[in-house]
C-alpha cells in the first residue's frame, strides 16, 4: 500500500510539475511583454501557442477553444498536424508551420473536435522564450470568404463561358476562335503539322428561315451543330461565327486527303433529313477549306482563304466543298475590284440604257423595244452585263441599279412622247434578286405617276429560274405574289432565255405569261441543226396552243429568219434587224415604219455593242 501510495504521489507530483512548468513557460513569455495576457485571453481572434520543437499545443485562448470545440485539457500536447490539415502531407504541413513568415497568411483548414473543417488563414510569428521556441498562430475564419470567392469564381466561369460560346447552339463563338486558333497554329508549327480551317455556310438558309419561321431556323441550326460535333474528333474545334456560318478547325492533318475525307464526312452528315416539329427538312452546305501553312500563316489569312473557297463552292452549285487555291484569291480580287467600280459607276453616271427593237417577223414592224443596261467605263470602255450582273445581285447593288433602269426607261418614254413618236412597249429585264428585294409594282407606279405615264407600256422579262424558284422576299411575299401584282397593273410578263433554265412547263399553266423568248443558243444553228429545228418548232407549237406569243432571240442571218417564218414564229430580235442603240438614236424605230432589211448601211453603223472587260488581279486598285 505504501509503495502504491508513493507511486501515485510520484505521478501526481510529475503531473503537477509538468503543468507548473507549462504555466511557468507561458507566464515567462507573458511577463516578458511579448504577448499580453489580457490580449491573449480576451482577443476575439482564435490564437494558439505551439512548441517550436515538437509542434504540440502549449495553450489556446478562449476564442480558439470556442472555434475548435476542444477543452483546454484536450488541446494540451495535441500535435498541430491533428489540428491543421491542408493539401500537403502532414510532415510537409508541420515543416511549413515551423517557419512562419511575418505578415504572410497561409491558407489551411482547422479540424474541429467534431471532425468538421473550417477554412482559415494562419498568421504566425515566433515568440522569444528562454526555455525554447514558441510559435503563436492566429486563426482567421475565412470559410464565408472562401464560399463567396468560390461563388464569384463560378460566376466568372459562367460569364467566361457565355462570352466565348454561342447561346443558341452551345458552340464556341468568334471570340473563342480568336483566342484558341492562334494557339493551335503555334502548336502545329512546333510539331511540324498541318492544320485545316473550314468555313461552312448552309445553303438557302434564309429561304428556310423566311418560309418556315425563325423558330424552325433556330432548331435547324442546333441540329446542324449537334451533327458537326458528332462528326468531328474531340480535339477539333467547331465554332458558330453567326447566322448560318460555321468555322471548323481540324488539327493534326497529315495530308490533303485527310481534309478531303473530313469535308466528305461533314457533307454526308448534313445530307440526311433533319426532322423538326415532325416534318423532315433537308439542308446542304457549301464548304471551303484552307490549309496551314500552305494557304496562310495566321488566322486572318486562313479564314479569308477558306471563305473564298466557300464562295467557290456556292458558285459550283452548292452542296460541295472546295479547297483554296491561289487562283481563287486572284478571282476574288477581281470580283472586289468589279464591285468597287460598279458602285462608283452607279454614283458617277457611267451606266446607261440602250434599246434593241423587237419586230414582227412577217412585216418587220417594230412592236417593242428591249431596254439593255450598258456600262461605259472611262478607262476600259464598254463592259458586258455578263461580267457584273451576278456581282450586282450578290452585293445588293441590283436594287439601286434596277431603280436606275426603270427611271431611265420611263424618262426616255416621256421624252419620245413629247417629241411625238409612236409609243411602243418597253421590255425590261428583272432578276430574281431584284424581284425579291424590292417592291417592284410600287416602284413602277410611283415613277410612272410622277411622269404621267401609263405603266402598261412596260413589259417585264423574267428568267425561268426567277419563275421556278419559290422564294420569299424581304416583305414576306413570294415571287409569284410579286408577279401577280405586276400583272394586276396590266404589265405583260415575258419569260426570257426560254429552254435554258429549269424548263418546267408547269409554270406556264400556273403563271399566266404573255410571251416567251427562245434563247439564241437554239436559234444560232437553226438552219443546220435538226435538233434545234425540232426544239424550236415544238416550243412555237406549244405556245400557239397556250395563246402565248413567241420571240426568237439572236437572229443574225437570213436563213435563220426564213426558218422561223416557216415554223410560225411571231416576233424576232437580233443583229439582222438592229444592234442595241442609245436612246437619242432610237427615233428610226419609233416612226411607225418597218425596218428595211435590204438597207445594208446598218452594217457600217458606228454603234459599240456589248464588250468584255477582262480585269486582271491588281487592276483598278
Amino acid at each position: 500500500m505504501l509503495l502504491v501510495a508513493m507511486g501515485v504521489a510520484v505521478l501526481l507530483a510529475t503531473a503537477i510539475g509538468g503543468l507548473w512548468l507549462q504555466l511557468r513557460k507561458t507566464r515567462r513569455m507573458l511577463e516578458d511583454g511579448l504577448l499580453s495576457r489580457a490580449t491573449f485571453e480576451q482577443s476575439c481572434h482564435a490564437t494558439i501557442l505551439l512548441d517550436g520543437r515538437t509542434m504540440e499545443v502549449i495553450q489556446a485562448n478562449p476564442a480558439f477553444l470556442k472555434k475548435s470545440g476542444y477543452d483546454p485539457e484536450e488541446l494540451s500536447g495535441l500535435s498541430a498536424s491533428r489540428l491543421f490539415v491542408g493539401e500537403k502531407s502532414p510532415d510537409a504541413q508541420l515543416a511549413q508551420l515551423r517557419e512562419p513568415v511575418a505578415h504572410v497568411p497561409r491558407k489551411s483548414r482547422l479540424r474541429r473536435k467534431d471532425g468538421q473543417t473550417i477554412e482559415v488563414d494562419l498568421m504566425g510569428h515566433a515568440v522569444r522564450w528562454t526555455d525554447g521556441p514558441v510559435l503563436a498562430y492566429t486563426c482567421h475564419d475565412i470559410s464565408l470568404r472562401a464560399k463567396f470567392e468560390s461563388t464569384l469564381l463560378e460566376k466568372q466561369r459562367h460569364l467566361d463561358h457565355v462570352a466565348h460560346h454561342d447561346q443558341l447552339t452551345g458552340l464556341p463563338n468568334r471570340l473563342f476562335l480568336s483566342a484558341h486558333l492562334p494557339v493551335a497554329l503555334r502548336v502545329a508549327e512546333q510539331n511540324d503539322q498541318m492544320l485545316a480551317v473550314v468555313f461552312l455556310d448552309l445553303d438557302r438558309f434564309k429561304h428556310i428561315n423566311d418560309s418556315r419561321g425563325h423558330e424552325t431556323g433556330d432548331q435547324l441550326l442546333k441540329a446542324v451543330a449537334d451533327r458537326l460535333r458528332e462528326t468531328l474528333r474531340g480535339e477539333d474545334i467547331v465554332v458558330r461565327m453567326g447566322g448560318d456560318e460555321f468555322v471548323i478547325v481540324i488539327k493534326s492533318i497529315r495530308d490533303v486527303a485527310d481534309v478531303q475525307e473530313a469535308a466528305q464526312r461533314i457533307t454526308e452528315s448534313l445530307s440526311s433529313p433533319i426532322v423538326i416539329d415532325g416534318a423532315p427538312l433537308i439542308t446542304t452546305a457549301s464548304i471551303g477549306l484552307s490549309l496551314y501553312p500552305r494557304d496562310g500563316s495566321d488566322m486572318g489569312e486562313l479564314l479569308q482563304h477558306s471563305d473564298t473557297a466557300m464562295y467557290k463552292a456556292k458558285e459550283r452549285g452548292r452542296n460541295n466543298f472546295q479547297i483554296f487555291s491561289p487562283f481563287m484569291d486572284r478571282r476574288l480580287k477581281r470580283r472586289i475590284a468589279m464591285e468597287t467600280h460598279l458602285r462608283l459607276a452607279l454614283e458617277s453616271r457611267q451606266l446607261d440604257v440602250w434599246y434593241q427593237p423587237i419586230v414582227d417577223i412577217d412585216n418587220c414592224q417594230v412592236v417593242a423595244l428591249e431596254a439593255l443596261l450598258r456600262w461605259n467605263h472611262p478607262t476600259h470602255g464598254f463592259i458586258s452585263p455578263a461580267r457584273f450582273i451576278a456581282i450586282a445581285e450578290e452585293s445588293g447593288l441590283i436594287v439601286p441599279i434596277g431603280e436606275f433602269v426603270f427611271a431611265r426607261v420611263l424618262q426616255d418614254v416621256a421624252t419620245w412622247r413629247k417629241a411625238g413618236y409612236d409609243q411602243v412597249p418597253i421590255a425590261v429585264n428583272v432578276s430574281a434578286a431584284q424581284l425579291q428585294r424590292s417592291n417592284l409594282a410600287k416602284l413602277i407606279v410611283t415613277m410612272a405617276q410622277q411622269l404621267k405615264i401609263d405603266p402598261t407600256i412596260l413589259q417585264i422579262e423574267l428568267t425561268e429560274g426567277t419563275i421556278f424558284e419559290r422564294r420569299e422576299g424581304r416583305n414576306g411575299e413570294s415571287n409569284e405574289d410579286a408577279v401577280t401584282k405586276l400583272r394586276d397593273l396590266g404589265i405583260h410578263i415575258s419569260i426570257d432565255d426560254f429552254g435554258t433554265g429549269y424548263s418546267s412547263l408547269s409554270y406556264l399553266k400556273r403563271w399566266p405569261v404573255d410571251s416567251i423568248k427562245i434563247d439564241k443558243s437554239f436559234v444560232r444553228d437553226l438552219d443546220s441543226d435538226s435538233s434545234d429545228l425540232a426544239i424550236v418548232g415544238a416550243i412555237i407549237a406549244m405556245a400557239r396552243h397556250l395563246d402565248i406569243a413567241v420571240i426568237a432571240e439572236g437572229i443574225e442571218g437570213w436563213q435563220q429568219l426564213e426558218k422561223l417564218r416557216q415554223l410560225g414564229c411571231d416576233r424576232g430580235q437580233g443583229y439582222l434587224f438592229a444592234r442595241p442603240t442609245p436612246a437619242p438614236q432610237c427615233d428610226r424605230f419609233l416612226r411607225g415604219q418597218p425596218i428595211d432589211l435590204t438597207d445594208r448601211s446598218r452594217a457600217n453603223e458606228n454603234i459599240i455593242t456589248t464588250g468584255i472587260w477582262p480585269i486582271q488581279a491588281g487592276q483598278l486598285a
